[in-house]
């Protein structure tokens, strides 16, 4: 038990903790270096990855080790949860169809947004995602709307706390330029970024809301810069973009007004 919260069992933090240093860049570690990443002694990292082995969440060679496919029921449990997720399937590959773009839904972690769904273009771009994926939210679409549906004081803190990396030569990086993108986003209901994440690549979102009006989500089109430009995406793109949330967002209880 923790020692400043009796309700936290410290081991269970440790092994969330151990489990999430594992990524794209770290398919694979030692003990020494799981231990490194996780912040841990090599003794507890030790036991906690023998212990995901022995449960099947791992494997070893002896030397390395690397998660499982089992790791992905923790995940799926999640999305099998969501309302919005199995609501929304239709509609992205009926918008990814009409538009042959990728169509994407995502909802906010901490300072990142997780993808919950992509209906992939059959073009080839650049930028290769998939439901579980991470990115900054500051930088992409689908972040943006959802950042600036956050109440002031948890948008405050954010912004308060957040690392604004220059990703591209577009990308925002200062909090009060951001936060005012942010208020335009807010009222005009959709937001269109230009190759702030990713050069060449533009995208639109706009926010999937609840019953009682809580955006939860998020879904965007993306689209190569050369071929579709910012007049196009807003135009042409951003109105059926719109109309898509919405018809998820009424399928989940919202109803608008006027």
């Amino acid at each position: 038990m923790s020692r400043e919260n009796p309700e936290i069992i410290d081991s269970v933090a440790r092994a969330l903790g151990l489990l999430q240093v594992f990524s794209q860049e770290n398919p694979s570690l030692t003990i020494s270096k799981a231990a490194e990443l996780a912040s841990l002694s090599r003794p507890t990292a030790r036991r906690i990855l023998h212990t995901l082995v022995s449960l099947g969440f791992a494997e070893t060679d002896e030397k390395n080790f690397t998660l499982t496919p089992k790791v992905l029921r923790l995940g799926f449990g999640y999305l099998a949860a969501l309302p919005y997720w199995e609501t929304a399937q239709p509609h992205l590959r009926r918008l990814a169809k009409e538009f042959d773009e990728s169509c994407s839904m995502a909802t906010l972690d901490g300072d990142e947004i997780v993808y919950l769904a992509r209906i992939p273009a059959n073009r080839t771009m650049a930028i290769s995602l998939s439901t579980g994926s991470r990115l900054p939210a500051y930088a992409t679409s689908l972040g943006k709307v959802m950042l600036a549906a956050l109440p002031p004081q948890a948008l405050d803190a954010y912004l308060a706390g957040v690392e604004l990396r220059q990703l591209t030569p577009t990308t925002i990086t200062d909090p009060g330029a951001l936060r005012d993108e942010l208020d335009r986003v807010r009222m005009q209901g959709f937001s269109v970024v230009d190759g702030e994440r990713e050069i060449g690549v533009r995208s639109a979102s706009a926010p999937v809301r609840t019953r009682n009006g809580t955006v939860v989500a998020a879904i965007n089109v993306s689209a190569n810069g050369l071929r579709v430009s910012h007049e196009e995406l807003v135009s042409t793109y951003v109105p059926q973009l719109i109309e898509t949330a919405q018809a998820v967002s009424a399928e989940l209880g919202f109803a608008a007004v006027g």
